[in-house]
């Protein structure tokens, strides 16, 4: 069954070739998924990318989903090793008069023999923003393994699984992308009541361009498994019907089973890693949570367990990586000139504040009340020689200043640290 999209009029759609990227945040997931994930907008995707003769994406972002591997999977042992001081002080001199601000950890595993560990103020708790997403895929792939023990299962339902966007999404601006099999043009919109969509379609605007709309669906439907169990899928109307009968007590504690039980369950520490809530204010009123939190060691050791394939099951870890695939524009950290040869999988968020301040005009992302920039980045270029791969968590509080742009040069630098580290074998193909 196809993705269905209502609302939208698509006899709009009559431009002569694909057109994608216009401006939103980005999007992920290998450009050859749709056959399996029934993905509408990842086709429309790799149609604008063949029709501009490959020009519109950077490098990176072409990777098919065979070359989409877990690099730690045969390593079940493996463990972060501990900070190699020189390195901590390479990055802490990056940082500046700013190093106070900052929760940094960067993991090299470029050679996995002799991994090196940096970090700065690794365990500093700050508020994740929409990096708490990562958390919100986690706890359904958990659910969804919970109930049902056979994957092509798993993936059926959620390839198949139509569901339904109601109050729930009150109130998003994010836009998502829309495409229809077909079709000549992907659009952006937010998400409305009304919309009907695949569960693995909300996962993915979740994921991509960051809906907060679709983050509250997911984490709804989260509950709702946990609720039903292996009867679910219900309809739409016996769903409704629970979410409006249970008590908010009822409610807050299957919440809080499927976002932060799973977390202690796949060896993480829930004392340093926590999404606590929805991301909508209606989905907050719906679902009671609680606060959320992160350090930058907390979002290392998730990608690390993605890595080996320990987040629920390997599958579900590639899956959970493959929605952090970028095939979008790239944003933040990500953005990096740098990183256009490489791979990245990639979760950003941002929470900031202002308030009245002689001299300052406030801009997005230059609060001073707190300027909350989260970037958790994992970096691969397997065709290099050597091959380069290595794990970027950047959890930032610098007031008054572009986090975008900090961040933005972070990712140069740090990247240029790798490859000095690693210097490219010139006119020879890698072992």
């Amino acid at each position: 069954m196809s993705p269905i999209i209502r609302r939208t009029s698509w006899s709009s759609i009559v431009a002569a070739t694909v057109l994608v990227f216009a401006a939103g945040l980005a999007a992920a997931y290998p450009l050859d998924g749709y056959p399996n994930t029934g993905l509408t907008r990842v086709e429309g995707f790799r149609l604008a990318q063949k029709n501009s003769g490959g020009k519109v994406l950077p490098p990176g972002a072409d990777l098919t989903t065979d070359k989409i591997v877990l690099s730690l999977q045969h390593r079940p042992d493996f463990e972060i090793p501990a900070p190699d001081a020189a390195f901590s002080r390479q990055l802490r001199e990056e940082l500046g008069s700013d190093a106070g601000g900052y929760g940094v950890a960067v993991l090299d595993l470029s050679d996995p023999d002799q991994p090196l560990y940096g970090e700065v103020n690794p365990n500093a708790m700050m508020n994740p923003g929409s990096v708490g997403k990562i958390l919100v895929a986690l706890g359904l792939f958990q659910t969804l393994a919970d109930i049902e023990p056979d994957i092509r299962k798993r993936r059926d339902l959620l390839r198949e699984h139509v569901v339904v966007a109601d109050e729930f999404i009150r109130t998003d601006t994010h836009e998502v992308p829309v495409f229809e099999i077909g079709g000549k043009k992907v659009t952006r919109r937010p998400l409305a009541e009304g919309d009907q969509l695949t569960l693995f379609t909300f996962l993915d605007h979740m994921m991509s361009p960051s809906s907060n709309a679709a983050a509250s669906v997911v984490a709804r439907e989260a509950v709702l498994m946990k609720e039903f169990g292996p009867g679910y899928p219900k309809s739409y109307e016996q769903g409704r019907a629970y979410l409006n009968g249970a008590s908010k007590s009822r409610l807050s504690g299957q919440l809080k089973a499927v976002l932060q039980e799973p977390v202690g369950r796949n060896g993480l520490n829930r004392g340093r890693l926590r999404q606590g809530s929805v991301f909508t204010r209606e989905g907050k009123a719906r679902l009671p949570g609680t606060s959320s939190y992160a350090s930058a060691r907390s979002l290392l050791e998730f990608l690390v367990a993605m890595e080996k394939g320990d987040l629920v099951d390997p599958w579900s870890s590639k899956e959970i990586k493959k929605l952090l695939y970028l095939t979008d524009r790239r944003v933040r950290y990500a953005s990096s000139p740098a990183l256009r040869d490489s791979a990245v999988y990639f979760k950003s968020g941002s929470l900031y504040k202002c308030r009245p301040e002689r001299g300052f005009a406030c801009e997005k992302y230059h609060g001073n009340v707190w300027n909350f920039m989260n970037s958790v980045a994992l970096v691969e270029e397997p065709e290099r020689n050597p091959p380069l791969r290595y794990m970027a968590v950047v959890l930032s509080n610098v007031l008054r200043k572009n986090a975008v742009e900090q961040h933005e040069r972070l990712g140069t630098r740090i990247q240029e640290i790798m490859e000095s580290r690693h210097p490219e074998a010139r006119g020879q193909n890698p072992s």
